[in-house]
């Protein structure tokens, strides 16, 4: 049934294809549909301007879509993609982070180099030099959630 599909329709199936995914692509937007429709197109324009020269089956043509569809990605990816804009505020989503240089008190003594520490409404865990309940710390870093801090 495929192959008849492709036959009956020949290399109009790939603009088709092409324009049907760049009108999902306006449906829903994302810059996504936009490379598979593009790299559609241009298998379908190969196909239109080889004719009869083209001597592949439908099946290569799948093959040259797919790998122009990847192309296209990893083009569009760096053309408008990734962007390394600045922001005003980095470290919006990065709590821990946001508290490194603060001060605190230790709620649990640190035993052993690990204790806990009150920060606003909330406990953390806390790794840094043995000190009694009640010291004040700043914190100077954090790894994986735990807070890095060291006497006053």
């Amino acid at each position: 049934m495929l192959e008849r599909l492709f036959a009956e329709l020949g290399p109009w199936n790939w603009i088709v294809l092409g324009l049907l995914l760049m009108i999902l692509e306006v449906t829903a937007p994302g810059i996504f549909f936009l490379w598979f429709g593009i790299a559609a197109l241009i298998v379908g324009g190969f196909v239109i301007l080889l004719g009869e020269a083209f001597p592949f089956g439908w099946q290569v043509q799948v093959i040259l879509f797919l790998v122009l569809s990847l192309i296209a990605v990893f083009i569009g990816r760096k053309l408008v993609g990734a962007t390394d804009a600045e922001s005003d505020e980095p470290l919006l989503n990065r709590r821990g982070e946001q508290l490194i240089g603060q001060i605190v008190t230790l709620e649990e003594a640190t035993v052993n180099g690990r204790g806990r520490a009150r920060v606003g409404d909330s406990l953390w865990r806390v790794t840094g030099p043995d000190l009694a309940a009640g010291t004040p710390v700043k914190i100077v870093g954090i790894d994986q959630g735990t807070l890095r801090v060291e006497a006053l």
